[in-house]
């Protein structure tokens, strides 16, 4: 008999086109045994909430809460981590579309290799659903880990809608610490600790990018051209790309969440070290030398040309301004 699976997925005035290939894709999946949760976070757009009782209407699988005040996105999603009670669970965005086989082989794959996590391998879509990047793991040099690795406490591993965690992880998480930045981190960290993670090479779902995406779905080039259309081309607006969109929100707050989390003296003194080296970075308007503790801390497999642009924006930051003028 399939084990029971819970999704969660929240909603917040998602364009109503985009939440129907998802809802659909999902319960198309050809592992069936499965509750969606769904919460939508006071959506001001009407037609999402009644969309949601439509399909909470279809099928028995969905459960659907709609929030009368916005509670955030941290705080919604929290919220279904509490009700989502399966022995697995799968986070799911809201815009994304599954592969028929999305469920079935995460579940495969997480009782093959007795571990905690289970991420897959995205085409990356547009908003017409055509695939522009194949191989997201390749496109954006996602780190590769089977077992345990020191690069949970210093990356994320696997975005979350691409993830499948045991009810053990789920627990450790809740409740959210003020700290928590991001759960897919938390998620891949909490597992790092316990045993272990696994990755599925094959494309699952469509990974959809679009008009609404902040900073996850695009590459550094895209990430640059906003930035500078907002704050400019000088070398100040660099350097605080450089320290609140990068260090800072990209590496120095995922180590404190990760500190927060964390029991073992061990890991509090790596992370200790590894946050010294971020707030070093920040003092460095021109450059930095300490290359060593870079590798130390975040050099891993499929990582090589994410790497040679990291080191260039943390340990080279002029040089890493010339990139930014073109």
């Amino acid at each position: 008999m399939e084990e029971k699976i819970d999704i969660v997925l929240t909603t917040f005035n998602t364009k109503t086109e985009f939440l129907v290939q998802q809802i659909e894709s999902i319960l198309k999946q050809t592992y069936q045994n499965f509750t969606l949760w769904i919460s939508d976070d006071c959506s001001s757009n009407k037609e999402v909430g009644q969309l949601l009782e439509q399909y909470k209407k279809q099928d028995n699988r969905i459960i659907l809460y709609q929030q009368e005040k916005n509670l955030g996105y941290n705080q919604n999603f929290e919220f279904l981590l509490k009700q989502a009670k399966a022995k697995y669970i799968m986070f799911a965005d809201h815009d994304d579309i599954w592969y028929p086989q999305k469920i079935e082989k995460s579940v495969e794959k997480i009782k093959k290799e007795k571990v905690d996590l289970v991420y897959c391998n995205a085409n990356q879509i547009n908003e017409k659903g055509e695939i522009i990047k194949q191989d997201y793991f390749r496109y954006k040099n996602v780190p590769l880990i089977k077992g345990k690795s020191k690069l949970t406490q210093s990356r994320c591993i696997g975005i979350g809608c691409s993830q499948l965690i045991t009810r053990e992880i789920k627990d450790k998480m809740i409740p959210f610490t003020k700290e928590v930045i991001a759960h897919d981190w938390l998620a891949s960290f909490l597992a790092g600790e316990g045993k272990g993670i696994a990755y599925i090479e094959e494309p699952l779902f469509g990974y959809r990018l679009h008009q609404n995406n902040v900073f996850g779905g695009r590459n550094l080039t895209q990430n640059l051209t906003k930035w500078k259309e907002e704050h400019g081309r000088t070398y100040q607006a660099y350097l605080k790309y450089r320290t609140e969109k990068v260090i800072n929100q990209a590496y120095l707050n995922g180590a404190k969440m990760c500190f927060s989390y964390t029991h073992s003296e061990e890991t509090k003194e790596y992370i200790n070290k590894m946050i010294k080296y971020y707030e070093k970075l920040q003092k460095s308007k021109y450059v930095n030398i300490h290359i060593r503790q870079y590798i130390k801390f975040l050099a891993g497999r499929n990582l090589n040309k994410k790497m040679i642009k990291e080191m260039i924006i943390f340990h080279a930051p002029i040089l890493g301004y010339l990139i930014y003028l073109l």
